[in-house]
């Protein structure tokens, strides 16, 4: 089945590793074949990552763009160990990434990383309310 993505003007997106910029003005694409994908609001870029887990979804984002590269396997084991050390309640949210890379359902890793940071925020507000990490993504 197609997928339709709707940009907004000047929006990005980067299909199998090609970064595409919109113009100036809303257009649709309809995607009619299997591919990676993601859209400049799924993107953390690694100069925004700034927490523990924010930097566990850059690495999910080059393993899910990179069609999973070994070399990443090594750095997304130390960064869940890191992560399961400071905060073990994180355990279902890293076990299911786990699940879904076996699986080779790299987006779906990508999207429960993405619950993982909502989830290190909300920590993160209650221990300081105030704190600039409470941003959104």
């Amino acid at each position: 089945m197609p997928l339709r993505i709707h940009l907004k003007p000047n929006e990005r997106l980067i299909i199998n590793g090609a970064a595409i910029r919109n113009g100036d003005r809303p257009t649709s694409l309809l995607i009619e074949n299997p591919c990676r994908f993601l859209r400049e609001t799924e993107i953390i870029t690694e100069s925004e990552a700034d927490t523990a887990c924010k930097q566990l979804c850059v690495t999910l984002q080059l393993i899910y763009l990179a069609d999973h590269p070994q070399e990443a396997d090594d750095l997304l084991v130390r960064q869940s160990n890191e992560i399961l050390k400071a905060m073990p309640s994180s355990t279902p949210y890293l076990m299911a990434i786990q699940d879904e890379l076996a699986a080779k359902q790299y987006h779906r890793a990508l999207k429960v990383g993405r619950e993982l940071v909502a989830y290190e925020r909300s920590l993160l507000e209650r221990l300081d309310p105030t704190s600039d990490v409470a941003a959104p993504t």
